[in-house]
């Protein structure tokens, strides 16, 4: 039976539920409406353009509605998850689509113009007993060896089946199959292919979980499956000491080793990366260190995000044999009188990184965000956020970026 079956059978279900069993599916319910406006700025600077394009960009606007119900009464409480989504081009340029904010068209000059507008709805059937919950349908969510990714107009989504239980106490377990994945700039589902180390797969089968011993400590372990295509190991400690007032540190640690699965090639990865971050009153400092080994980079889901610390705007920094570190600040402008506006930058430099038969590759990248969030009046919610980043490689492209975002979400009920 297909996912989208079974959640219509579960709507079918729901709606036949007497009005005293559907109480709380409808007062537990809450609904919003998100609108994002997104400008992305992307230019090449690798060589002339008659070598290769020279810039992507694409302005936007979008709108997302989110339903999600309550449960029925009973043992096994039974709900519906809904999110529409629509986007709207406002500008694409001509041949200067690709960023990612929507669809190609691909009849354009150069294949490089975009649509006009897309939509997308997703539909979660969900069924819960004690403090264990199961969704079937449209899924977005994040784990340590798969995340759905939300860093364009629209987010990405899976379609399979989700179960997270929290009925042991410290301890939260995950576990899924997924079967598709709707991309952020498309109205349908495909089937899985490997970052960088290619092969398709329709499964993706995982599991893990959480302990936390107290506040301040907690491990992880997880095992992913792209059936066919790799197997990967996570395991991972987080540890944040108090200091003194307004005062902490914190270590984040990940260890994951990858190897092949099926009749795919041969693959040999392993990941070990973390961090430290120091909180002094409004300000963050972090350093991380990442560091691949193995034949292969870094192996994950194409359009969802990698769970590394040097994950950043653009890059992952996961490539064969890479070395990189990073220096972050964050700033929290309420402790100046300004709540709302917050500021970061960080900088990421790799190296050895296995190009033609040497470890002779190199690239760094630059971010800094600024962003700002109304508190109060008219414009409650209005957010606003500047996202630069500038990438230099000897073996990739060099790029400048500019993102700029609008956003503002109402909540319906």
């Amino acid at each position: 039976m297909s996912m989208t079956k079974t959640v219509a059978i579960a709507c079918a279900c729901v709606s036949l539920l007497p009005l005293e069993a559907s109480a709380d599916f409808m007062a537990d319910s809450k609904a919003s409406v998100e609108l994002r406006n997104f400008y992305f700025n992307r230019d090449f600077r690798n060589g002339p353009p008659t070598a290769q394009r020279d810039h992507a960009a694409e302005w936007a606007q979008g709108a997302l509605l989110r339903f999600e119900s309550g449960y029925t009464a009973g043992t096994v409480g039974l709900g519906l998850d809904a999110l529409g989504m629509v986007g709207f081009k406002l500008d694409g340029g001509d041949g200067s689509g690709g960023t990612g904010l929507l669809p190609a068209d691909l009849s354009s000059r150069n294949g490089r113009g975009s649509q006009d507008e897309y939509a997308k709805l997703g539909l979660t059937a969900k069924a819960k007993i004690s403090e264990t919950v199961l969704k079937v349908g449209s899924l977005a969510f994040r784990t340590p060896v798969v995340s759905s990714n939300d860093t364009r107009l629209l987010p990405a989504t899976f379609e399979g089946a989700l179960l997270n239980s929290k009925d042991i106490d410290n301890l939260t377990l995950q576990g899924g199959k997924l079967t598709q994945i709707k991309f952020n700039s498309s109205s349908n589902y495909q089937d899985f292919t490997g970052n960088r180390v290619g092969g398709v797969s329709d499964e993706f089968v995982f599991g893990g979980g959480t302990y936390a011993f107290n506040k301040a400590l907690s491990v992880s372990a997880y095992y992913g499956n792209l059936e066919d295509v790799y197997r990967q190991y996570f395991g991972g400690v987080v540890y944040e000491i108090p200091l003194a007032d307004k005062q902490s540190l914190k270590f984040d640690l990940r260890y994951s080793k990858s190897t092949e699965d099926g009749n795919f090639r041969e693959l040999d990865n392993r990941a070990a990366n973390g961090l430290v971050a120091y909180t002094l009153g409004a300000s963050v400092f972090t350093a991380a260190y990442q560091r691949m080994s193995g034949d292969d980079p870094f192996p994950y889901i194409a359009n969802s995000d990698p769970y590394l610390v040097n994950f950043v705007q653009i890059n992952d920094f996961a490539n064969s044999e890479e070395r990189s570190w990073q220096v972050r600040y964050d700033y929290n402008f309420a402790a100046l009188g300004v709540p709302g506006l917050t500021f970061m930058t960080r900088y990421v430099s790799g190296d050895n990184v296995r190009v033609a038969g040497s470890n002779t590759g190199k690239e760094w990248e630059r971010n800094t965000d600024l962003g700002y969030v109304v508190q109060s009046g008219p414009l409650k919610n209005v957010g606003l956020k500047v996202r630069n980043a500038t990438v230099r490689s000897t073996f990739g492209n060099d790029l400048d970026e500019t993102r700029l975002i609008l956003s503002y979400t109402l909540a319906l009920w």
